[in-house]
């Protein structure tokens, strides 16, 4: 039995998201999670890094070495590059060394077509896939964050990526009603580095503007703001100069994105049927993804809203882990997959 489960082939669940990408092995949990970066060397194509070290490269490399990111908005920008980054994900996961194709189920955005859903299929494929599954994200989120979606209670999620932002009112194991708008992570760092530019006259880096996101951002300005200092160009002078940000200069900055997300969570409850959008007054709304954990957020949501926010168990790998359990019900939820 045991030499059986030896030369069985894997199940893998992958959250390919357009910022970090989360790797999980059926039976194994979460194996690899890794910035969706890539690094090439465009004398010969070659690519040099891939993940951690590719985003090292960001804004630092010359100009032989080209520092890309695949994924755009939750979808493939490029193909080629995108299916060396799932082979080598399939690869570190799994080793070298298969007997079988791994059965792999990939999160997508709920908007996409199904041109850029094949896109993503035909990658899988060629990085060495066996059986290729895509589980819209919300529905992934939601069942890592183990909501009752088998029920006929209505379950609202809004999961927060890089790119995009995905909205959904999930019952009886599909998806009921659901929304993408392409704001996420990336967009607040372009935001805290616009902001940087016009109010302060400093010229900062992707790097730099998610590093004062995740220190000190917030969704609401505070009463005890915090601090820190940050370094870039003196839009004047051209010299290097460090200034302090507060956490009500982030959220002053971040006013914009997180309106156009506010946005498209009313337009959607605006369409969910009357039941359903009594089960959400009552449950109260999820938020999952990397992007959820802003502070403040839940409170901004829940004055705009008026319905009770939560923020899900490790939302950051509520993608991934939803991906890996969805593995164990594909038959229950086969009509919301997508296969090849």
């Amino acid at each position: 039995m045991d030499l059986l489960k030896a030369f069985k082939a894997k199940r893998l669940g992958i959250d390919l998201g357009t910022a970090n990408s989360i790797v999980f092995v059926q039976g194994e949990g979460v194996v690899i999670e890794e910035p969706t970066v890539v690094a090439i060397d465009i004398s010969d194509y070659s690519i040099v890094a891939i993940g951690q070290e590719a985003k090292l490269m960001l804004g630092k490399s010359h100009d032989r070495i080209i520092v890309k990111r695949p994924m755009r908005s939750g979808v493939i920008a490029n193909s080629k590059v995108t299916k060396r980054l799932l082979s080598y994900f399939i690869t570190k996961a799994l080793g070298k060394v298969r007997f079988f194709k791994p059965e792999v189920i990939i999160s997508t955005p709920v908007g996409i077509t199904s041109v850029e859903k094949r896109a993503v299929i035909k990658a899988a494929l060629g990085a060495g896939a066996g059986n290729v599954y895509l589980i819209p994200e919300p529905l992934a989120a939601a069942v890592g964050a183990k909501l009752p979606i088998h029920s006929s209670i209505g379950n609202m999620i809004i999961n927060m990526g890089g790119g995009t932002t995905e909205v959904a009112v999930i019952s009886l194991n599909g998806i009921v009603i659901a929304d993408s708008v392409r704001v996420g992570g990336d967009a607040f760092n372009t935001a805290i580095m616009q902001y940087a530019r016009r109010v302060k006259n400093l010229v900062i880096g992707e790097q730099m503007a998610e590093r004062v996101k995740i220190q000190i951002g917030s969704a609401l300005e505070e009463e005890s703001p915090k601090a820190m200092p940050v370094s870039g160009r003196d839009l004047g002078s051209g010299l290097p100069r460090t200034i302090e940000f507060t956490s009500n200069d982030i959220a002053e900055a971040l006013k914009q994105p997180l309106t156009e997300i506010l946005a498209a969570i009313k337009k959607l409850l605006e369409k969910t049927p009357p039941e359903l959008a009594a089960d959400i007054v009552d449950q109260g709304i999820t938020l999952s993804g990397g992007s959820s954990l802003l502070r403040n957020l839940d409170k901004l949501f829940m004055r705009a809203l008026g319905t009770p926010v939560y923020l899900a168990d490790d939302p950051i790998h509520c993608v991934a882990r939803g991906t890996g359990m969805a593995l164990d019900y594909l038959d229950v939820l086969k009509k919301s997959l997508t296969t090849d």
